[in-house]
């Protein structure tokens, strides 16, 4: 059988898989980065690391790269990624010469998008819009069953849409994006907030410290039915249904699929989405109001998009 691997890159972690024909994910690895501040090298070694555990000293037939960035239209380069340290760098050549092996690459959005059409939550839709909610937030756009890519590749950065003006300062260089209300790190921001103003389950396993909160950590706790943790996903999740309500005043899709590490909290976060788009959404008394699902594959939806890709260039490559 074909070995086809995909990767997925984000602000904080490196997750490698094996992805069968089926979209079904046989073996995993994963490394912890520490987001922009990590050096290029330090960055690609652990991606390095994370392919060659799931090979297993089997020949790897072909990568895929979902990375957390704008990547050109030719899959050549990452031209900005305000979570990862690659600018302008053509990261896809050096790889396939360091891995002795076939590579494409392609945002992790996109990637995400690839897996839910041709597998998951959005086969059965046309026009639909795939947010990934992670470190940061990504996003791309579907319509007629083709990924809307615009002029330089980037269509989809949803994440960097400014809706506070003067708001809290983005790794993108700018301030009151979306991406810093609703996503990953928002989620912990706003746990981190309420520590040690109120009882909750969350002091427990960070003991006490604020700078040791994370988002598993929330997620658990929340789970658990604490109130800190689970008015941090209200509140992510409201932030979500407002930014969705804005997208779908402007493209009108079908559906909307969440993917990425947030989504894995499910009704937690998107009861309170689903409140807030039928709330924000302008018409929605006199219009059908699209879908808000979670993608079938969740957190790994961006690692198996890019895993098929991988497979798709093979078989090319071989006819």
């Amino acid at each position: 059988m074909a070995l086809h691997i995909g990767v997925d890159v984000g602000g904080t972690k490196v997750l490698a898989a094996e992805v069968d024909a089926d979209a079904s994910v046989l073996r995993t690895a994963r490394r912890t980065t520490p987001g922009r501040r990590v050096e290029v090298a330090v960055l690609e070694q652990a991606l390095t690391e994370a392919v060659l555990e799931v090979a297993d000293g089997r020949r790897i037939d072909g990568v895929g790269l979902a990375a957390a960035g704008f990547v050109d239209p030719a899959g050549e380069r990452v031209m900005f990624a305000p979570h990862l340290p690659w600018r302008e760098d053509p990261v896809r050549a050096r790889l396939a010469q360091r891995w002795g092996t076939s590579v494409v690459m392609d945002n992790d959005a996109n990637c995400a998008a690839h897996a839910e059409v041709e597998h998951g939550a959005a086969r059965e839709f046309s026009d639909v819009l795939v947010i990934t909610l992670g470190t940061g937030i990504g996003g791309a756009v579907v319509l007629g069953r083709r990924l809307l890519r615009g002029r330089n590749g980037m269509a989809g950065e949803f994440g960097h849409q400014q809706v506070v003006p003067g708001g809290l300062a983005c790794e993108c260089g700018g301030s009151g994006c979306w991406e810093q209300y609703c996503s990953g790190n928002a989620l912990v921001r706003h746990a981190r907030a309420r520590l040690g103003h109120e009882p909750t389950l969350l002091e427990e396993p960070c003991g006490g410290d604020p700078g040791r909160l994370t988002g598993p950590m929330v997620s658990a706790a929340a789970a658990q039915g604490d109130p800190v943790a689970l008015a941090a996903f209200a509140s992510v999740g409201d932030w979500l249904g407002v930014g969705v309500a804005n997208l779908v005043a402007a493209l009108d899709p079908e559906a909307v699929v969440v993917g990425g590490g947030v989504s894995a909290a499910d009704e937690l976060l998107l009861e309170p989405a689903r409140a807030a788009l039928r709330r924000s959404l302008v018409g929605a008394h006199h219009r059908v109001v699209p879908r808000l699902l979670r993608a079938r594959f969740g957190p790994e939806a961006g690692v198996i998009g890019a895993a098929r890709l991988a497979a798709r260039a093979t078989l090319r490559d071989l006819t």
